[in-house]
């Protein structure tokens, strides 16, 4: 009550934060004649101007400030040469965008507002920095679409841009992150910066320091996706059969009697009398009697067993993965799009595999990884845009630190989202789907329907068919067309079925797209700037484009008198964030639309939350299979399902965020030690440290602090020193004789060891440097260094994944799995950390010892 209150009196968060910025939009509008006058010689002498500024500034604090004092001068340069060079001005609207991404916010702006040009105001004003700005896209054709598009602005202004894709070599990505602003996905940036820490010389890495990045759909990448870390893999020396031996144990078992599935949590387990079927049967395979499941040497079956359930229960083909090519291929959940190349960890790729009957490919071993959250908190300053991000503000807020500000539209949106229909039976829904669409194809009015999987688009291809329905699907098997069909949806009697709004940042202009079109015509007829030179085709263009346009408003006019775009969704989301990017797709810039959900009792999210209710109440009021109900009751009930599958994919998030925070701090450390040795600094010093270690560590193995001295084997020590080294120690062989020995700087006997041993290894480094010379001694020291810090650390990272794997098998009693986690992780990160000073100290005096053998042999 006292929050409407002051809300009514002050104006809510959100509307306090846009009025402070009217002031500078009033700014930017006021310099907008003078800029008009500025010649492009004038305008790319302040980007010269500023950028000589900010490259006096030291402090990237300071940096932001500057950029700040400079802001509207900066927008106004931007929106004079968007006006030249696109004939597009940005609105009033769009400079406060680009002041809340300037600031490092996420910006909230509904679908046709125009997200592709308010990015081109921050992204100018932080490339002035010259340490590059990041643009991250959802998928390779916007990245190079949105790089070229706007390329002209930044050109125009003196910047250069460039942008990633999937097939690049090194060579062009290092060409393509040295300009001023790049375009790319998520994946591969983070990639990247993943392959630049198995770099073997400076020269090999491709980016530049992380400065600044916008994140484009932020919900899509900073949420959706931030559920799958990124993971660079190379095949690990594991048994690939036992994967064939599971699929044909698992055909034999029964559900519900010899095992449970729970679909919420995607996770399956043997029952008692489950476990006993399975030693029945492993036994009359193997011949082995008494055969024990638990046995610790049988574990890799028992873990196989599992996924192989998890692969035939709880993971559909078609709607998880399509085979294609005789191998299995992840749909991804949120996009519909196939993922080729991506792989499911932990042994459950391997389990559908043998189920779908095709080659097992080796499980990989981890090299490198990173979630993308902790990938972009890298970043000095995060931005972010997207359609929808309201109800996830908590979660940016928590994770990223980011604010979200909802931007007012330009235009007031008219759009009816109706109330959702509910049928008792799929089949009912889909009937009432397909005479839905017939009604409006029928009047010409463009729809566009969304489904969850490819298995129901598909089926409703095949339904709309039987009624001769001319229409177009997108979803994961033909994306390459996706933008193409996308951009045409809204024409008259356009029919297009999208799995899970494939085609997201291309936006559907009621009556057709008038550039897609004329693109497409003279494709057909083989014109291309090649054939009949770019002066002559740009003519050609311009002409069949204006033919276009007269086309499309025309049809545009049509479209609206019949209510504009009409959305039909097939089924609610696990997310109401993805719902409203669906309805988002209609009523854009003020045109008319509708939107409806067509809804039954056997969709996933009524089914698995709560449908029960619903359906006795349907039976209480005799309700027929083929006709719907709207209730109030029943919309809540699925809004609080969405809420509890938002609140447990959050808690997903959160723990894999947990997780990958001890993996986090240990990568930091480590990949600090591997950039110190690859920037080429001198790390004699560090050498020297691990060989104090290492002497340490021999003397507590030895001479072991809570052992009497004399019980030390000190004979023992000196063999085994020489046998590693290769040269000779003067150790004391008893410990008298150590007693008697004064060593300057010992406090104690075993200090006196230490000192001993580690006075040895300076003695012959320092003999090895005068032979080798020093400029080669550090070349080889770096070698030796990085390859032994890169095999323990992957060694390190699959100990890591079998302990975090083994801490959810044990089922800790009471204690918290990712407490036993971070304990353990840190005792192996301290084996790691010895088991790197002593594998450097023992690869450089091989290395020494080979030097010898060569002399000697000449």
């Amino acid at each position: 009550m006292l929050n409407a209150i002051l809300t009514k009196i002050f104006g809510s968060k959100n509307e306090r934060e846009i009025k402070k910025l009217k002031p500078i939009v009033e700014k930017i509008n006021a310099l907008e004649p003078e800029f008009e006058k500025k010649s492009k010689e004038d305008l790319r002498a302040l980007t010269t101007k500023w950028k000589e500024e900010i490259s006096k500034i030291e402090d990237d604090k300071e940096k932001f400030k500057y950029m700040d004092k400079i802001l509207p001068e900066a927008f106004a340069a931007v929106r004079e040469a968007a006006k030249r060079t696109l004939g597009m001005r940005h609105y009033d609207v769009q400079l406060i965008g680009g002041m809340v991404l300037h600031q490092g916010k996420i910006a909230e702006m509904r679908t046709g507002e125009g997200k592709t040009l308010v990015a081109t105001l921050p992204v100018y004003l932080n490339a002035l920095a010259g340490k590059g700005v990041h643009v991250v896209t959802v998928n390779d054709y916007l990245a190079k679409r949105d790089a070229e598009w706007m390329g002209p602005v930044y050109n125009y202004l003196g910047l250069s841009v460039g942008y990633l894709q999937n097939n690049m070599e090194k060579e062009q990505r290092k060409e393509m992150y040295s300009r001023d602003i790049t375009y790319g996905t998520n994946s591969e940036f983070g990639f990247d910066y993943l392959r630049d820490n198995m770099a073997f010389s400076k020269d090999e890495k491709v980016q530049r320091e992380l400065f600044f990045a916008i994140v484009d759909e932020a919900d899509s990448i900073l949420i959706d996706e931030a559920r799958t870390p990124l993971i660079i893999s190379g095949p690990s020396e594991e048994n690939v059969d036992v994967y064939y031996i599971a699929d044909a144990i698992v055909r034999q078992l029964k559900k519900d009697k010899h095992f449970e599935v729970d679909e919420k949590t995607k996770t399956a387990v043997l029952t008692d009398e489950g476990i006993r079927e399975v030693e029945k049967i492993v036994s009359s395979m193997t011949g082995i009697k008494d055969f024990n499941l638990y046995d610790p040497k049988f574990s890799d079956l028992l873990h196989a067993i599992i996924q192989s359930l998890r692969a035939h229960h709880l993971f559909k083909k078609d709607v998880d993965y399509v085979v294609k090519d005789g191998k299995v291929v992840i749909v991804d959940e949120f996009t519909g799009r196939i993922m080729p190349g991506r792989r499911w960890s932990d042994g459950l790729h391997q389990a559908v595999e043998a189920k779908e009957g095709v080659k097992i490919e080796a499980e990989n071993q981890t090299l490198a990884t990173i979630t993308l959250q902790n990938y972009f908190r890298l970043y000095k300053k995060l931005a972010g845009m997207t359609g929808t991000a309201e109800t996830e503000a908590a979660e940016l807020k928590e994770i990223y630190g980011l604010d979200v500000v909802v931007i007012p539209t330009n235009k007031p949106v008219i759009r009816k989202d109706h109330p959702d229909l509910i049928f008792k039976t799929m089949k009912a829904k889909y009937n009432a789907v397909v005479k839905e669409i017939e009604e409006n194809y029928k009047k010409g009015r463009p729809v566009l329907v969304g489904t969850n999987s490819i298995e129901a688009s598909e089926y409703l291809s095949r339904l709309l068919k039987k009624k001769g329905i001319p229409h177009q699907v997108l979803n994961a098997k033909h994306h390459e067309r996706e933008a193409e069909i996308v951009a045409q949806a809204g024409r008259l009697g356009a029919v297009t079925i999208a799995t899970n709004m494939a085609g997201r940042g291309t936006d559907i202009l009621l009556g057709g797209n008038p550039e897609f079109l004329a693109k497409k015509e003279l494709e057909k007829k083989g014109i291309t700037p090649e054939k009949v030179g770019e002066e002559k085709y740009q003519e050609i263009y311009k002409e069949t484009f204006e033919r276009y346009k007269k086309i499309t408003e025309e049809e545009k006019e049509k479209v609206k008198a019949l209510g504009g775009l009409y959305i039909i969704g097939t089924e609610r989301n696990e997310s109401r964030r993805i719902d409203n990017q669906l309805r988002g797709r209609a009523g854009r810039q003020g045109d008319p639309g509708e939107s409806r959900f067509f809804l039954s009792l056997e969709d996933n999210l009524l089914r698995l939350f709560g449908s029960d209710r619903i359906k006795k109440m349907m039976e209480m009021m005799n309700v027929p299979d083929d006709e719907p109900i709207t209730h109030k009751m029943v919309s809540k009930a699925l809004e609080n399902a969405q809420r509890r599958v938002e609140q447990q994919n959050f808690q997903i998030r959160k723990r894999l965020l947990e997780y990958d925070e001890v993996y986090n701090v240990q990568r930091k450390v480590i990949y600090d030690q591997r950039n110190k040795v690859l920037e080429g600094e001198d790390f004699k010093e560090d050498i020297l440290y691990f060989m104090e270690e290492v002497a340490k560590e021999m003397v507590e193995n030895y001479a072991p602090v809570n052992v009497l001295p004399d019980e030390w084997d000190l004979s023992a020590l000196k063999k085994a020193l020489e046998a590693r080294f290769g040269f000779e120690f003067n150790i004391p062989s008893t410990y008298d004789e150590l007693m008697n020995l004064s060593i300057e700087d010992a406090h104690d006997d075993r200090e006196k060891l230490v000192k001993l041993i580690y006075d040895r290894l300076v003695k012959e480094y320092e003999k090895m440097e005068k032979l080798v010379g020093e400029g080669q001694l550090r070349e080889i020291e770096r070698m030796i260094m990085l390859q032994t810090l890169d095999h323990y650390w992957r060694q390190h990272l699959l100990a890591l994944d079998h302990i975090k794997e083994s801490i959810g098998w044990r089922g800790y009693g009471q204690r918290d799995p990712i407490v036993e986690f971070k304990k353990e992780a840190f005792q192996l990160f301290e084996e790691l950390i010895s088991n790197i000073q002593n594998g450097t100290v023992d690869g450089l005096f091989n290395y020494y010892r080979y030097v010898q053998s060569q002399i000697n042999e000449s």
